[in-house]
């Protein structure tokens, strides 16, 4: 009887193991692969090179100038979403970041961003300013199990799954030149899809329209005060600050920024109705506030009066 017994346990055994060997139990490497090959295939996306951390890239244009190193400051215009499709964030007016290539890991905004493998493929991949890139990152080298941000299952717009490998499209803008250039296109974009036809270029790099020149006929200096009602709205539509109350507020003249003072000084008069689109250098340039660094602006300003 305990000879039998023991045959029954036997022949139990090798039948759990052969369970478990028909069973999917992979390392997060193989899952990662697995998975960022799914998405891949259910996307029609070819042309990927895969390196030996597991990151799939695509250059669309390899850059220039020497290669970036984790102390070099870098200007960057992303997207972001998971491979499941529950995340994501493709707004590149809202999604800039201005740093050290070696903080990108370390940053807490946007979200997306802080991510060890985005930092390595850019240093290990993407390499030089101008360059653009399509970047898939393994989730053991983005937010690993644990995932990130706030929300629920049912409720994922501002929360990134565990487990999930993340697609990425970089635009390493480059130096104050390239920047310049880049905000030009960023507004002549802007002009052309909201049919701004009235919008001039001033030779000082910012645009304008005039709706109403106003009757006023003192004019604004540097050391004036103006009563205004004004917007100033990223691109995206996002408000960053107004004031439209019908009796105004008033500014010093100095305290604008700079793209304000020199339109006001340019074009405004009591009673002037205008629209400017500034780019970052002439609006709140790298300043981290409710602003992402190298914003273009766009600011609508009634002058209600001006004192000398």
């Amino acid at each position: 009887m305990r000879r039998y017994t023991y045959t029954l346990l036997f022949f139990g055994l090798l039948a759990m193991v052969a369970c478990r060997r028909d069973q999917y139990s992979p390392t997060i490497t193989q899952y990662d692969e697995d998975q960022i090959k799914a998405y891949m295939s259910s996307n029609s996306l070819t042309g990927f090179t895969r390196d030996t951390s597991g990151i799939y890239y695509q250059l669309i244009n390899p850059g220039r100038d020497t290669a970036l190193q984790y102390t070099s400051n870098v200007s960057m215009v992303f997207t972001v979403k998971s491979v499941d499709g529950k995340y994501s964030s493709l707004d590149t007016i809202s999604n800039h970041y201005d740093g050290y290539l070696g903080h990108i890991s370390t940053t807490t905004s946007p979200l997306g961003l802080d991510v060890v493998g985005l930092q390595q493929a850019i240093h290990n991949i993407v390499k030089r300013n101008g360059a653009i890139a399509r970047i898939i990152v393994p989730s053991k080298l983005a937010y690993g199990v644990s995932g990130a941000g706030s929300g629920s299952i049912s409720n994922t717009s501002g929360r990134i799954a565990g487990n999930q490998s993340l697609d990425y499209y970089v635009h390493l803008i480059g130096d104050t030149v390239a920047q310049e250039a880049y905000d030009d296109m960023v507004i002549k974009n802007y002009i052309n899809t909201n049919s701004l036809t009235s919008m001039q270029k001033d030779p000082a790099g910012y645009w304008y329209s005039i709706t109403e020149a106003g009757p006023g006929t003192v004019p604004i200096t540097y050391q004036s005060t103006v009563i205004v009602t004004y917007t100033t709205t990223l691109l995206n539509g996002y408000i960053a600050s107004q004031y439209n109350s019908a009796n105004g507020t008033g500014f010093d003249i100095p305290d604008l920024i700079p793209g304000v003072q020199m339109g006001l000084k340019k074009y405004g008069r009591a009673g002037a109705l205008m629209t400017f689109l500034f780019p970052s250098r002439l609006a709140y340039g790298k300043q981290t506030t409710s602003i992402p660094p190298n914003s273009v602006v766009r600011y609508d300003v009634r002058v209600l009066s001006v004192s000398p």
